[in-house]
């Protein structure tokens, strides 16, 4: 997947990886290109879209034909869902040359999906075409009408069954049934009498619960039974709020081993979260629930208040309210905040992290010290797909905020890790900290430094972090250890290779 981004401009990678995370995509994808406008007000999607339609080779062929397909094809289906979705939000200021050429697109892709079949004829309609089509392929027609028929057999009258025989039910162009359509004229319908009404509302719900277990037998599409034009719908009224990511606890369910006190201040730190004024004292007050909470209750609270998704131009005066605190918050709950707070925005930058971004990390770090290398940089490091501006700010946090200790743990985290150009970077910032190594460390960190030679024969970054080695930590190389250095300094086919095993020669033993 990587190298399909990287012909990406960092604007538009911030684009491809909201649309990659699930199915907020869309959401997360406008929340990011409204933000990009409001600093750029002649930011377009343009180039953007031709990207998406020059032609390319999929890395991963996995024994198929090789032949260039357009971009957007070697994406995943997810992807190209939330793609067709983020461009319907966005349709009125796009030129619709291009999206009719990434449409053209779309439709050379031999793995044709139902969903992004769906959310195409959709967005055709958007911009005046196809009207007279219908959203259902004929395969879910014939499906839709043997449910019915089944639905029919049985005696009952409502649900499905109710659809294809009420004289009421609206069809849309080309024969759709408008489910829609029928419960709105259903509501609207005059009522005389508080039995009509009831027994409408029952035969609604019933509704709900049929169109729920056809889904399951069709396989369904995301989102239960939602249409690609409900579901889109319902993105553009969920962008403006937090939303709780996939994977966490619904919201009540996280309120019901919490204090009283502390699910009273769940929204008031919700709108000072979203609110761009200035906080005050009493602001700062009413963080500290923080402390009321054991470590469990620390993190259902943190995921209640959807933290990962806390603005960036807020980050500050929020680390400011948690420094604060008086008494310090516990190893624990440090560790649930910086978690929640800072690990996502660290791990997703594609692009120099920002000012208020680099205040908050530096200032927690540097009063929680402990709980921001075992919840950020130990997660970071262990990601496995370390970038330039991960480690441009790891360096920081070595440089800036660590205390000596604290960055020999760091440095031990590294040994478990395969190395990168971007991992070498935060292994010379630490050797230039001084490190105070013992015997036994050394040695293991010169095995596992022989161990990672092959792969950087041309690397000026590691070349660079062996002569910190051989010059700074000359006292504790020993006879045991210049065998193996030396067989490193061998393969190295840098311009450095003779300053390098002049360095080690000049080491000598008493």
């Amino acid at each position: 997947m990587d190298r399909l981004t990287t012909r990406f401009t960092g604007k538009h990678r911030l684009l491809i990886l909201a649309l990659m995370s699930g199915t907020s995509g869309a959401r997360r994808a406008l929340c990011i290109f409204e933000k990009q406008q409001r600093y750029d007000l002649k930011l377009s999607l343009h180039t953007f879209l031709d990207m998406l339609c020059q032609k390319a080779i999929s890395p991963e062929n996995h024994g198929e034909p090789i032949v260039p397909r357009p971009l957007v094809c070697l994406f995943p289906v997810a992807f190209k869902r939330n793609l067709l979705s983020f461009l319907r939000l966005v349709n009125q200021v796009l030129p619709q040359t291009r999206v009719v050429q990434l449409l053209q697109c779309l439709s050379q892709d031999p793995r044709q999906d139902p969903w992004v079949t769906a959310l195409v004829g959709q967005l055709q309609r958007d911009m005046g075409s196809l009207q007279d089509m219908p959203l259902y392929t004929a395969i879910c027609s014939q499906r839709i009408k043997m449910i019915s028929e089944r639905l029919n057999d049985t005696g009952r009258t409502e649900g499905w069954a109710k659809c294809f025989t009420d004289p009421k039910v609206t069809y849309q162009s080309g024969g759709d049934v408008s489910i829609l359509g029928t419960q709105k004229k259903r509501k609207s319908s005059i009522m005389t009498s508080d039995t009509e009404v009831d027994e409408t509302t029952q035969q609604h719900k019933r509704m709900k619960m049929d169109l729920s277990c056809v889904d399951e037998r069709l396989g369904g599409y995301p989102h239960g039974s939602f249409t690609p034009e409900e579901h889109v719908l319902m993105e553009e009224r969920e962008c403006d709020f937090p939303k709780v990511e996939s994977g966490e606890q619904p919201t009540s369910n996280l309120c019901d081993d919490l204090p009283e006190n502390v699910k009273a201040s769940v929204p008031q730190i919700k709108e000072l979260l979203w609110c761009p004024t200035e906080w005050d004292q009493c602001s700062t007050d009413v963080f500290k629930v923080l402390n009321e909470c054991d470590s469990a209750q620390v993190e259902r609270l943190c995921g209640m208040l959807s933290l990962a998704d806390t603005p960036e131009e807020t980050l500050p005066k929020l680390c400011s309210c948690l420094l604060a605190l008086s008494p310090e918050l516990s190893y624990s709950a440090a560790s649930a905040v910086i978690k929640s707070l800072l690990l996502g925005k660290v791990i997703c930058l594609l692009e120099p992290a920002s000012r208020c971004l680099v205040t908050a990390v530096t200032s927690l770090c540097s009063q929680y010290p402990r709980a921001a290398c075992h919840t950020l940089i130990r997660p970071i490091l262990q990601e496995g797909n370390l970038g330039t501006q991960q480690a441009e700010l790891l360096n920081r946090i070595i440089e800036d905020c660590l205390e000596p200790h604290y960055n020999l743990l760091v440095f031990q985290m590294t040994f478990s890790i395969v190395w990168s150009e971007s991992m070498l970077s935060i292994i010379h910032s630490l050797l230039d900290s001084k490190l105070d190594i013992d015997e036994k460390l050394f040695t293991d960190f010169i095995a596992q430094l022989v161990s990672q030679a092959p792969q950087f024969i041309k690397s000026m970054k590691y070349a660079k972090m062996m002569l910190t080695v051989l010059t700074k930590y000359s006292c504790h190389v020993t006879v045991l250890h210049k065998p193996s250095l030396s067989h490193c300094l061998m393969l190295n086919q840098t311009f450095m290779k003779k300053s390098l095993q002049a360095a080690l020669k000049r080491i000598t033993h008493e």
